[in-house]
């Protein structure tokens, strides 16, 4: 019988040096015999790399009155209409790669089919 841990409001998990797995809110149960925790929620990816780069930008931007003006949107990248196979790959998996990574679909799924499917790797390979 596991017993329910109180006073946990965020579980990271470390996939690899810049990319983390955060589960805000989580249910927490410990194993009372053991130091074996059991965590449910919904696992966000958060990449450390792209924080540290927005943040760095932020302290180099121009004052507001200039951006204003000088600035437009970011554009992503232009999709050339070009079908691309997406055979063995989920719908769901190209979206995410495509936020996360903010590409193309074409980029994102040749990103998942160099990388076998895996949506992490695809990503890393996308930012890094």
């Amino acid at each position: 019988s596991t017993q329910s841990t109180w006073g946990v409001s965020r579980v990271t998990i470390k996939k690899s040096k810049n990319i983390l797995f955060v589960i805000s809110q989580p249910d927490v149960y410990k194993s009372p015999a053991t130091d074996t925790y059991i965590i449910f929620g919904e696992a966000k990816i958060e990449d450390i790399a792209a924080e540290r780069g927005r943040e760095a930008a932020q302290t180099f931007k121009p004052p507001t009155s200039e951006a204003a003006s000088a600035s437009k949107p970011a554009e992503p990248e232009e999709d050339d209409g070009e079908e691309v196979d997406d055979t063995g790959l989920d719908a769901k998996d190209i979206e995410l790669v495509m936020n996360q990574a903010n590409v193309s679909r074409k980029r994102a799924v040749k990103a998942l089919a160099s990388n076998e499917g895996d949506i992490v790797n695809a990503i890393m390979e996308l930012t890094m």
